[in-house]
């Protein structure tokens, strides 16, 4: 059996790439900067010299890697096309022929979020389940959904797309995506933002969201952790709209473990906990046990997911 694999997660802009051990083990890990310059035109080609640079410097033959697993900010259908990628200015893309035709070696394809999934499915705050939901709280809410040990990718690769769950009839801003009252205007970082500047302008206690000069989500959950009123119902809020959200996924998928990771889920337990309540009051009683765990892999768990696709196909 193959010895070694490649994880490369391709962002807006930088690229993460790994030298993995097929045990799971990352032997070399590096970044490469996204040249997005002509629809993204030299991206496979800069992965290209990158493995290759990488090969030649740790001196490992190519019938000694199992191939190369690759995360993108798209849908993706069978393990190899890219639908659309806005990020990096791709159309339709078969990355699995193209890079497998630079490079000799076998190649996986998956959605950024959902090969995170299975990172932390493989090695982190998911490890020893089989049926996993990842969320994602950053800058939006992202998703991956896993069962059997399979991701859900759906007939147009948008399976596992929980940020665009419709939460709120009355929302007046509109979502990335264009819609009104999508669960990632609410629970992400910018989502929490946003809360927190509608209760500052609709109430005018003292509390400390109204220091900062340009409030951000880490200000909103530092502050609830403090104890600061306001916060704690920004938090309470937030966390509602996610418990009620997650206790619908989990009528449909009914997982073994929520993994809630993304900058937002540093807060921790005060996080966690506010989640955990509003979900178990309102799923099905069989899901009301489903356990709820933090990321462990960080900005590493797209290389771990993009290995363990090759690992799936082996």
């Amino acid at each position: 059996m193959e010895k070694y694999g490649f994880g490369v997660d391709i962002g807006g802009t930088t690229i993460k790439m790994s030298l993995f051990e097929m045990v799971g083990e990352i032997v070399d890990k590096w970044e490469i900067p996204t040249n997005t310059a002509d629809h993204g035109s030299s991206i496979l080609d800069d992965v290209a010299a990158a493995i290759e640079g990488c090969l030649t410097e740790w001196k490992i033959e190519k019938e000694d890697v199992a191939g190369i697993g690759i995360g993108v900010p798209g849908p993706v259908l069978e393990n190899a096309v890219v639908m659309k990628c806005v990020n990096l200015g791709w159309g339709r893309v078969d990355v699995a022929r193209v890079l497998g035709e630079k490079t000799g070696l076998k190649v996986r394809v998956g959605n950024d979020a959902n090969v995170a999934a299975l990172g932390e499915m493989w090695q982190g705050g998911g490890k020893g389940n089989k049926n996993v939901v990842m969320v994602t709280l950053g800058t939006g809410v992202g998703g991956g959904m896993i069962v059997n040990g399979q991701v859900i990718g759906g007939s147009n690769g948008a399976g596992g797309e929980i940020g665009h769950i419709f939460v709120e009839e009355n929302e007046p801003e509109a979502c990335g995506c264009g819609k009104h009252g999508c669960l990632e205007q609410y629970a992400s970082a910018t989502g929490i933002v946003r809360l927190a500047k509608r209760a500052l302008a609709a109430d005018g206690r003292e509390t400390a969201l109204r220091g900062p000069k340009n409030l951000t989500a880490k200000d909103v959950l530092d502050a609830a952790k403090a104890g600061d009123a306001m916060a704690l119902e920004v938090v309470e809020k937030m966390g509602k709209i996610l418990g009620t959200a997650l206790a619908n996924v989990a009528c449909v998928v009914d997982p073994e473990v929520f993994v809630i990771g993304g900058g937002v889920s540093k807060a921790g337990s005060i996080l966690i906990d506010t989640i955990q309540k509003y979900f178990k009051e309102r799923t099905f009683s069989s899901c009301r046990e489903i356990k709820f765990a933090l990321a462990e892999l960080g900005n590493d768990a797209g290389v771990y997911g993009c290995v363990y696709l090759l690992l799936s196909s082996c």
